[in-house]
This record gives structure tokens, C-alpha cells and sequence, in this order.
């Protein structure tokens, strides 16, 4: 399913400072039955977004549902994503408007996930981390693919980060595993005329 391109993006952020969100909590097994990409995001983080009653009244304290958080950046803390390796924690957070999210550590089958799907899984330091939980939720953030850097824009402090050179390509181009492929088809054809 090819993907929106992403090179560089600026927005406010959403922080959900709590270390180890697992899979079921970013979307809960009672969720998954739905067979096409969409619709998941209205139950991203369900569990903690509602009261478990018969009206579901959003719960005051948590982020999701508050106004002065908002933007297309989900910042969350550390081992975020272990737990079960269901695809559809990324799906829930591409379809809830977020196109990045901002960790000191994901989980590996999540990050690949993430990626796969077109969501950006950006790994930064415990201290740097620190330093986005402790903005105002104006401030906004700089995340730039080709230069894999990630930036508080308040103060110009920025870190690097990793990302697989051919998932980058991917990223930057929209594509998925099938859509790469494609655009390489004349090299492909090339290298097998000359081995035939």
C-alpha cells in the first residue's frame, strides 16, 4: 500500500511520559478485527483514554484528550512498543494523525512495523528525551529525514538519529517493499541482461 512521502516535518507534539507502552495498550486485542488499515485510531490508547463504563466518558487527565496537546508527533517513553508484535499499533497511530514518534528506545518488531507503514520511529537519548518532556505544549519540533535530525526549535538543540538506509529511501519516496521494486524494475532488467 504505497504511503504519503515524508522528508521533513514541524508540529507541536503530543507527550505520553510512561516507559514500556506495550502493543495492547496502544491498541487493545478487542480491536483487532477490522481487515483493512483504517479506522484504528479512534481506539489508539483506548484503555487510558476512556473510563471502562457504558458512556466510555474520556478520561480528563491523559493527553489524547486534552486540547493544549495536539500535532502529528506522539513523543513517548522509554521501551516503547514491546509486547506482542501485532501490526496494528502502527496502524491505530498513522490513522490517529501522527506521522512520527519520538522515543529512547522501540521495541524492534514495532520500529519495523512503524516503518513498513509509513510511521517514522525516531530514537533519541534518555537526556534528550528529558529535554521535549520538559517543553510547553506550543513548542514544536523539527524532524528532518534527510538529514536524520530531530530538533526542539525553541532552542536549535538537535540530535542525530538512525534509520536503515532503504527504509529512508522508502520514507522519503512513499513507497512500499512492492512500490521500490517498481522503481528499480530498469535496473533489475538491466542486471539480468547482462548475467543471461
Amino acid at each position: 500500500m504505497p504511503k504519503n512521502k515524508l522528508t521533513a516535518i514541524t508540529s507541536t507534539f503530543v507527550p505520553i511520559n510512561i516507559e514500556n507502552i506495550d502493543t495492547d495498550q496502544i491498541i487493545p486485542a478487542r480491536f483487532l478485527k477490522g481487515t483493512t488499515r483504517d479506522g484504528f485510531g479512534v481506539n489508539l490508547f483506548r484503555d487510558w483514554r476512556y473510563e471502562n463504563d457504558d458512556v466510555n466518558r474520556p478520561k480528563k487527565d491523559f493527553p489524547l484528550n486534552q486540547s493544549k496537546f495536539k500535532g502529528q508527533i506522539l513523543v513517548a517513553g522509554k521501551n516503547f512498543g514491546c509486547g506482542s508484535s501485532r501490526e496494528h499499533a502502527a496502524w491505530a497511530i498513522l490513522d490517529a494523525g501522527f506521522q512520527v514518534v519520538v522515543s529512547s528506545f522501540f521495541a524492534d518488531i514495532f520500529k519495523n512495523n512503524a516503518l513498513n507503514n509509513g510511521v517514522l520511529p525516531v530514537t533519541i537519548s534518555e537526556e534528550f528525551l528529558e529535554k521535549i518532556f520538559s517543553l510547553g505544549n506550543e513548542s514544536t519540533l523539527t524532524i528532518d529525514l534527510p538529514n536524520q535530525t530531530i530538533k526542539i526549535d525553541a532552542t536549535y538543540i538537535f540530535e542525530n538519529f538512525e534509520i536503515n538506509h532503504y527504509k529512508k529511501e522508502c520514507m522519503l519516496n512513499g513507497y512500499d517493499d512492492i512500490d521500490y521494486l517498481l522503481s528499480i524494475k530498469e535496473d533489475i532488467i538491466q542486471f539480468e541482461n547482462k548475467t543471461a
